[in-house]
């Protein structure tokens, strides 16, 4: 196999990792919490109620709640994309 062969498929690996977890994300609530990729700018003013911001960074902001269907409104929020946070084996939330 040549590299570019090794390199295409990390890169469908690495994809299909990323789509599984937005799909997660979406389709569970199995997840208490959520990483928000790109958010928009009124990002946080368009929040479902009782959704908490409890971190972040310059182009992600991670977000916490316990109401069903998180990962919908935070699409409708204006993230770009919701991958799952807070579950066994993913990125912690803070403080927990």
């Amino acid at each position: 196999m040549t590299i570019r062969t090794w390199l295409t498929a990390l890169a469908g690996v690495l994809a299909g990792w990323i789509a599984l977890m937005a799909l997660v994300m979406v389709l569970s609530d199995a997840a208490p919490g959520a990483v928000a990729l790109w958010p928009a700018a009124d990002f946080i003013a368009h929040l479902p109620e009782g959704a908490a911001v409890v971190g972040g960074g310059p182009l992600w902001l991670m977000v916490k709640s316990d109401a069903p269907g998180l990962g919908f409104a935070l699409y409708r929020a204006g993230a770009g994309l919701v991958l799952p946070a807070g579950l066994p084996g993913c990125f912690p939330l803070p403080g927990g």
